[in-house]
């Protein structure tokens, strides 16, 4: 299993709820890396998404990954890099226009 690229989340249409669980690697025998979020715009008019890492169901000060980040209208957002997601992680957020979002998240799976 180890080095898989795979989808790990989405196509999700965000919410305007932004303790919404977006992400969440159930099991304990694997990690997955994140290297992509997708994020798209299917609305005429400019979005905010926020999106934070920490426990299930909520969004602490310090956790934030992305904070008010704008997706123009009829847009796409992409963020690469490296971020390491084990099974007490969450990825959770949402958008301040429900469901003018669209998040995909892709990533490799990691044998622990």
């Amino acid at each position: 299993m180890a080095g898989v690229i795979k989808r790990i989340a989405g196509p999700l249409a965000l919410t305007n709820t932004y303790t919404t669980d977006v992400y969440n690697n159930t099991s304990a025998l694997i990690y997955h890396v994140i290297r992509h979020i997708h994020v798209v715009n299917k609305t005429a008019g400019d979005v905010t998404f926020r999106l934070y890492l920490g426990a299930t169901g909520t969004n602490a000060a310090g956790t934030e990954l992305f904070y008010d980040k704008t997706v123009g209208a009829y847009d796409v957002y992409d963020w690469y890099g490296a971020l390491k997601i084990t099974s007490t992680d969450f990825i959770v957020g949402g958008a301040s226009a429900s469901t003018s979002l669209t998040i995909t998240i892709e990533g490799d799976a990691q044998v622990v």
